[in-house]
């Protein structure tokens, strides 16, 4: 399991399987603690990301924040020659950070040890982007830099024109899907008719 799970779990712009790792790799975690890590800032930016985009447009952004933010990683890594693996979902929750912080930068925020700091989504988002940003200049292998400050230019974009330009103009495909599975139905191909 541990080859299976390396292959496909891990993003590695030097492995032979380049693709399903894109979006794999945002549901593996290296431990207990980063996933709860991970989980428990994707749970407290949750209902504010799906009362701005919905439940089906946050689980879009989220998936494709995934896959966007481990390529910015693959141009990193291949840029810098640096081909550790990578995983974990904090590229993914940090678009959705990112959304939420462009969305509402006066949104009052804290760190969940030190309650009694209070900032700015603004000044937060800020801050994040400052600190991967020298992390990715620098070296740091602290965590992925390059994905997390892909997974929050791809939020900040996202909920700036991607909800417009994207969101808004997919009725003709999902138009096109609903009439080519009617015709399937209708040829036995097994489609569900609605």
């Amino acid at each position: 399991m541990r080859r299976f799970m390396f292959t496909y779990f891990t993003s590695d712009p030097s492995s032979r399987a380049l693709c399903s790792p894109m979006l794999l790799s945002t549901f593996s975690h290296f431990s207990l603690f980063h996933m709860a890590a991970n989980m428990y800032v994707l749970w407290s930016f949750s209902s504010s990301i799906v009362s701005l985009l919905g439940c089906e447009q946050f689980i879009a952004v989220y998936l494709s924040a995934g896959v966007i933010s481990t390529f910015v990683s693959y141009v990193a890594k291949m840029a810098t020659g640096r081909f550790e693996p990578s995983l974990g979902a904090s590229g993914a929750i940090m678009t959705v950070l990112a959304a939420v912080c462009t969305k509402m930068p006066e949104a009052k925020l804290a760190i969940i040890f030190l309650p009694m700091f209070t900032f700015t989504a603004g000044s937060a988002l800020k801050a994040i982007i400052a600190f991967d940003s020298a992390g990715l200049a620098l070296g740091w292998r602290l965590f992925d830099h390059a994905a997390h400050l892909g997974g929050a230019l791809f939020g900040m974009w996202y909920v700036t024109y991607g909800h417009e330009l994207i969101w808004k103009n997919r009725e003709p495909l999902v138009k096109a899907w609903h009439e080519m599975r009617t015709k399937n139905t209708g040829k036995g191909g097994g489609g569900r008719s609605d």
